[in-house]
C-alpha cells in the first residue's frame, strides 16, 4: 500500500500535482482497487441464502422425521368420467350388497324397481286353474278337492287329475262338480296330488275365478301380487255390455264378454272349460289389468307375501257352498246325499 502512494506521488509530481492533492487522489482510488469485486459481493450473498436455505430444509426433515410435519400428498389422477353422477353410497352398496344411504348416514334409501321388475310376466308365466269339490263331513257341508285342473296361457292342459279327498264324501254334488263315484276309482291321493300342483303354480301368475276358494281347497296360500282373479278386476267388469251386480258368475262372464256358452251340460261343470275361460277373459284385459299391476308394484316395491304351500292356519272349514245353492237346488242333493266312500 505504501509502495502504492508513494509511486502515485511520484507519478503526481511528474504530472505537475501538488503533493497533498496526489494524497487526496489515492485515498479516493484505494476502495476500488483494494475492495472486492461485484462477483465475490454476490457469491457471498449467495452462499449466506444457500446456508439458511440447508438450514430450513434441514428442519424441515427432521420435523417430518419427528411426525410433527406431514409430508404432502402425492398427487392421485382423477377417476376416469362417468355417464352419470351416481348418489353417494351407490357405489358401496353395489359392491357391498346393501342398499345405498343417505348423506345423512340414516336409514337405507329404498330401492328403485328396475323396468324389468315392473314389466308384466310373460305368456309362460301364466296359467289358469280350476277345482271341483265334493261335499264331506257333517252334512256334506265341507268342502274337499276332487278334481283340479291347470291350463296354459294359450289354454293347452298341464294338468288335470281326480282326486280322492281325505275325509270319507258324503255328497258328490255332481249336478255342479260332474264328480261321481266311479272317477274316484282311479282317483290320487290329496297329498300326491297337493304337490304335485304346488309345483306347477309356483313362480306363476295364477288366473281363476274365485280363486280363494280353489286355494283353500288345497290348503295353500298363493302371493296376492301373482294372483287374477276374474272376480274382482275393474277393468274386466267395466267392460262394455256387462251387466254388473255384487257377484258376476264365470258364466256370466263368458256369455257376456265372450259370446260363449259353458256350465250349460247336465253332467256338471268341466273344470278344464271352466280355466280356458277365465284364462280367456285374462286375456281379453291383460294390457290394462297387467298395467295397473305393474303401477302398483312400481310404488310399492316393499310390498311382498310369502308363497307358503302349506299353510294350514289359512285354510278354514269352508262353508260357501251351502250359502251358494238356492232353495231350487236343494233338491239335487237328494241323489248323492248319504253316499261314502
Amino acid at each position: 500500500k505504501i509502495t502504492s502512494q508513494a509511486s502515485l506521488a511520484l507519478s503526481g509530481e511528474q504530472i505537475g500535482m501538488v503533493p497533498g492533492e496526489a494524497l487526496e487522489s489515492t485515498q479516493c482510488l484505494c476502495p476500488l482497487l483494494t475492495g472486492p469485486s461485484a462477483k465475490d459481493v454476490l457469491r457471498r450473498k449467495h452462499k449466506r441464502k444457500s446456508r439458511q436455505h440447508q438450514r430450513v430444509m434441514a428442519r424441515k426433515a427432521l420435523l417430518e422425521e419427528q411426525g410433527q410435519r406431514r409430508a404432502p400428498p402425492e398427487p392421485v389422477s382423477p377417476p376416469p368420467p362417468v355417464a352419470s353422477e351416481a348418489s353417494p353410497g351407490t357405489e358401496a352398496a353395489s359392491r357391498g350388497g346393501q342398499h345405498p344411504r343417505d348423506g345423512s348416514g340414516g336409514a337405507p334409501c329404498s330401492r328403485k324397481p328396475t323396468p324389468r321388475e315392473c314389466a308384466w310376466p310373460s305368456p309362460s308365466k301364466c296359467v289358469a286353474i280350476d277345482c271341483e269339490m265334493v261335499g264331506t263331513g257333517p252334512r256334506g257341508r265341507v268342502s274337499e278337492l276332487a278334481r283340479c285342473s291347470v291350463v296354459s296361457y294359450h289354454g293347452d292342459v298341464l294338468y288335470d287329475k281326480y282326486i280322492r279327498p281325505e275325509m270319507p264324501i258324503v255328497d258328490y254334488r255332481t249336478r255342479w262338480s260332474g264328480i261321481t263315484r266311479q272317477h274316484m276309482r282311479t282317483a290320487i291321493p290329496f297329498q300326491v296330488a297337493q304337490r304335485e300342483i304346488l309345483k306347477l303354480l309356483k313362480g306363476k301368475v295364477v288366473v281363476g275365478h274365485a280363486l280363494h276358494n280353489d286355494f283353500r281347497a288345497l290348503k295353500y296360500v298363493h302371493p296376492r301380487s301373482q294372483t287374477r282373479d276374474t272376480t274382482c278386476v275393474p277393468s274386466l267388469l267395466s267392460q262394455p255390455g256387462l251387466h254388473t251386480r255384487t257377484r258376476v258368475s264365470l258364466k256370466d262372464l263368458a256369455l257376456q264378454l265372450l259370446h260363449k256358452k259353458i256350465q250349460g251340460g247336465q253332467h256338471g261343470h268341466s273344470s278344464v272349460e271352466d280355466a280356458v275361460t277365465a284364462m280367456e277373459l285374462y286375456r281379453l284385459v291383460e294390457v290394462q289389468w297387467e298395467q295397473q299391476e305393474a303401477g302398483r308394484r312400481c310404488a310399492h316395491p316393499e310390498d311382498g307375501e310369502p308363497d307358503s304351500s302349506t299353510d294350514t292356519e289359512q285354510y278354514m272349514e269352508d262353508q260357501y257352498w251351502p250359502e251358494d245353492l238356492g232353495p231350487s237346488s236343494r233338491a239335487g242333493e237328494g241323489e248323492t246325499q248319504g253316499r261314502r266312500v
